[in-house]
């Protein structure tokens, strides 16, 4: 395939993937941006194969077999559920990449550059494995986090700042080491090491990040994983893959910064860790909760006119999205209205809520996010909130030692009744207590989410 014909294809596959990340960012569009993704990935798969960089067909069809393999295990069997850990352990591949590209490029015997050509080919080779280190331990690490295999509390060293900031100097002095033993045919000493300080350096940065601040990790991480991508396409002098790893890594550092900014939280500090840990203790939540069964939620959502759904990351381990969806059909058809509130970090993952709702066709002009209808409570008659915590906890905005003290939230307190769907009384994942639980117009009803919303459907329909 002649250069020109690559150099074409490649700017085709830009041009989709830029239409991709367009049509990612409205529900509505969100299929057809993937579709987009779609094509211009198989463009770039196919072009790259068939250029003349590539000789070792038989390797590369076991790798596409491997690699398309897993792929398509992942999109068959992980459920809903699990998309935050499949996505984290997806940004590790892709740092494991860069970190196994370098190596590659460094031992690469056959390279001809010299002078500035070779200094500036060496730093892509550090830069590279640097980044790709710390996206592929910081992610493995935000995967055992999300999958509850390692508990979502901070682990908070002392002097960790100090500790980080001198993982980043011995980075910047072994780099300098490794550009000046590369001048005499070394440089292996220093690179081993800086790999195992990245290594270190990933797995603190994320162990040092509290359950409240996952979603922004992973967001994080997506940007981190782009930028790795980046610097493989340096080292491969791939164009296509720097523009790619461009585009994921600034898009993951925008919804990083948004999803800071919805936060009430500065991206420094939640890098640097330990949310809230700087605070006191948190006010003990005292008081009596009021239950209540189906029947009663059945009754005061046909007695309502105005009803607001709070989605969180217990409907989506209940999968009742769909049973939702229902009871939203059913309760629009006898005149109620009915909207849906999302917050920014509800889930595990950004946009998680708006996924499942798409999943099971609930339209899309009645989702508003947490801004659109934050100032509208008033005129709420129920809230229900499915399986959310932290998201509509009071105490982000009346309690300055609360651990997510400053949060902004769902202030759905404010209407005249909300109704709480939990398995228990057990904190959410900031590991925080919820005064919403014990207010007089709260109702708690316990249970499965999906089980017990059906049992709402039932009652509604009978």
């Amino acid at each position: 395939m002649s250069h020109s014909l690559i150099t074409m294809s490649y700017i085709v596959a830009t041009i989709l993937f830029i239409f991709s990340l367009s049509g990612l960012s409205n529900q509505e569009s969100a299929r057809k941006g993937n579709y987009y993704g779609m094509l211009g990935m198989a463009i770039a798969i196919v072009v790259t194969a068939l250029s003349p960089a590539v000789s070792s067909y038989p390797i590369l069809i076991v790798a596409l077999l491997i690699g398309g393999t897993i792929g398509a295990f992942a999109a068959s069997k992980v459920e809903m559920t699990q998309m935050p850990e499949l996505v984290a352990i997806m940004h590790s591949l892709v740092g494991m990449a860069a970190v196994l590209v370098g190596y590659a490029n460094f031992m690469d015997t056959s390279s001809t550059l010299t002078g500035v050509e070779k200094t500036i080919h060496e730093i892509e080779i550090y830069v590279g494995i640097l980044i790709g280190a710390v996206t592929f331990s910081g992610s493995v690490i935000a995967f055992g986090k999300l999958s509850e295999r390692i508990s979502g509390k901070p682990m908070l060293l002392p002097a960790r700042h100090w500790l980080n900031l001198g993982l980043l100097i011995a980075a910047i002095v072994l780099g300098w080491m490794f550009l000046q033993e590369t001048e005499t045919g070394g440089g292996s000493l220093p690179l081993w090491i800086m790999t195992a300080i990245a290594l270190l350096f990933g797995i603190h940065m994320v162990m040092a990040i509290g359950g409240a601040d996952m979603p922004v990790v992973v967001s994080m991480l997506n940007s981190y994983s782009g930028w790795a991508a980046a610097a493989t396409g340096f080292m491969l002098s791939n164009d296509l893959l720097i523009v790619t790893g461009a585009l994921v890594g600034s898009s993951g550092a925008i919804l990083s910064y948004i999803m800071c900014r919805a936060m009430n939280r500065h991206f420094l500090s939640v890098i640097a860790g330990g949310f809230g840990t700087s605070g006191g203790s948190s006010a003990v939540v005292e008081g009596e909760v009021t239950p209540v069964n189906a029947e009663e939620t059945a009754q005061l959502l046909l007695d309502a006119k105005n009803i607001m759904i709070i989605p969180g990351y217990g409907m989506a381990v209940a999968q009742a999205q769909h049973t939702v969806n229902e009871i939203t059909k059913l309760l629009r058809d006898k005149g109620k209205k009915v909207g849906f509130g999302i917050h920014p970090v509800a889930g595990r993952m950004p946009g998680h809520m708006n996924v499942l709702l798409a999943e099971a066709k609930v339209p899309y002009d009645i989702v508003y996010e947490m801004d659109e209808i934050n100032e509208d409570w008033d005129d709420v008659d129920v809230s229900i909130v499915i399986g959310a915590n932290d998201i509509v906890n009071p105490s982000a905005l009346d309690d300055p030692n609360s651990p997510i003290a400053g949060m902004p939230v769902l202030e759905c307190w404010k209407g005249d009744t909300t109704i709480v769907l939990k398995r228990s009384m057990a904190s959410g994942y900031a590991g925080v207590g919820n005064p919403l639980f014990v207010l007089e117009n709260t109702r708690m009803l316990f249970g499965d989410a999906n089980a017990t919303m059906q049992a709402v459907l039932k009652a509604l329909k009978g």
